[in-house]
């Protein structure tokens, strides 16, 4: 941890600010991504080379049933398999690894969602079916999708060599 003075924030500032007028400047690649390589646990790795080889992922929000909606709350958001898919090793963090990738700019929820089909395997999960029990007579599943950012794939495409030396 360090702490800056704005005198060497502004320094920093400036800096950057003739880095990005000098046409002779280049940079490879963006510069988060070796922060982010440090930032990042074994199993989001994982989850995300299976997200940039499978594409976007369904998830559900699982809510109480309201007439028209109104009243309605949220039981759990954002339940997902795309850890187990991706074979992580302590599915206990799986919530915390999500999370992480959200923060950190590589993945998002989407209210789109991803083919129908997909979700079937999903709903029956026992994640899912626990938040069912809980949401009492004729609860709603709303379903979404977790996806890649346009950050998060180019991060992927950077720092991943999936296979046979293929970029995801």
């Amino acid at each position: 941890m360090r702490s800056a003075t704005v005198a060497e924030l502004r320094k920093r500032g400036d800096a950057l600010l003739a880095r990005s007028a000098d046409v002779y400047f280049t940079e490879e690649v963006h510069p988060a991504y070796d922060r982010i390589l440090d930032e990042l646990a074994p199993d989001e790795a994982r989850i995300l080379r299976y997200m940039a080889l499978n594409g976007p992922q369904p998830t559900v929000d699982v809510r109480t049933n309201r007439p028209l909606g109104i009243g309605s709350e949220l039981i759990s958001g954002g339940l997902t398999s795309v850890p187990e898919q991706a074979g992580v090793r302590y599915i206990d963090r799986a919530r915390s690894y999500l999370i992480n990738l959200s923060r950190l700019g590589l993945t998002h929820n989407s209210d789109d969602p991803v083919v129908l089909s997909r979700y079937m395997v999903l709903e029956v999960q026992p994640i899912v079916e626990d938040a069912l029990k809980k949401a009492g007579r004729a609860p709603k599943i709303v379903r979404k999708s977790l996806r890649l950012t346009e950050f998060g794939e180019d991060f992927c495409r950077t720092c991943f060599t999936i296979g046979n030396g293929q970029r995801p």
